[in-house]
């Protein structure tokens, strides 16, 4: 077993690497600018949302309420009828990501601890750099892909773009998995 502070510098490492890469694969590669479509009149619809005045939050729409609500004829129309909706509102603010950046890098930290956690109990100071590795990266995989998948299957989120999330998060588990093995205590 190998205690979970002693793996601070895998930790912080594969978060740097991690955020490194997500950046090269958004800035470079580009494959994700398409995750999203554009309305037909962006402006109609922001001008009507505006006019209903709704709170920040995520909303459904058709929206039951509760399992008996969905068995009432009126809900059963609606859904039959169409369309369905999804829709997150948030405040309107100056575009920055930087408290987005700064999130992602807490979460990478979080799942390297979680990895760490994992691989240290699992193994022992000085392991073969494979066993940390498949150790490391299974868990890093579950955490930055696996966990995704829940938005295509409840939320509608097209397949494809769970699909390109998990390839990322492949490539992130494979720089967590290949950095806890190079800088694991021997």
């Amino acid at each position: 077993m190998v205690p979970i502070l002693s793996l601070w510098l895998p930790i912080v490492v594969s978060a740097v690497f991690v955020f490194v890469v997500s950046s090269i694969i958004h800035m470079v590669f580009k494959y994700h600018s398409n995750d999203f479509r554009k309305l037909p009149d962006e402006k109609a619809f922001v001008d009507a949302m505006a006019k209903l005045d709704i709170a920040p939050g995520e909303y459904m729409y058709p929206f039951a309420g509760s399992m008996e609500a969905m068995k009432s004829p009126e809900f059963r129309e609606r859904s039959k009828k169409g369309p369905w909706a999804f829709l997150k509102i948030q405040p309107g603010r100056t575009p920055s990501m930087n408290a987005e950046l700064v999130q992602w890098f807490i979460y990478s930290l979080v799942i390297g601890v979680f990895s760490a956690y994992v691989a240290g109990r699992a193994l022992e100071v000085g392991s073969h750099y494979l066993a940390v590795f498949r150790f490391a990266g299974v868990t890093a995989f579950a955490c930055y892909a696996i966990a995704g998948w829940q938005e295509s299957i409840w939320y509608k989120r097209p397949w494809s773009v769970t699909l390109k999330n998990t390839f990322d998060g492949l490539l992130y588990a494979l720089v967590t998995a290949g950095t806890f093995g190079w800088l694991w205590p021997r």
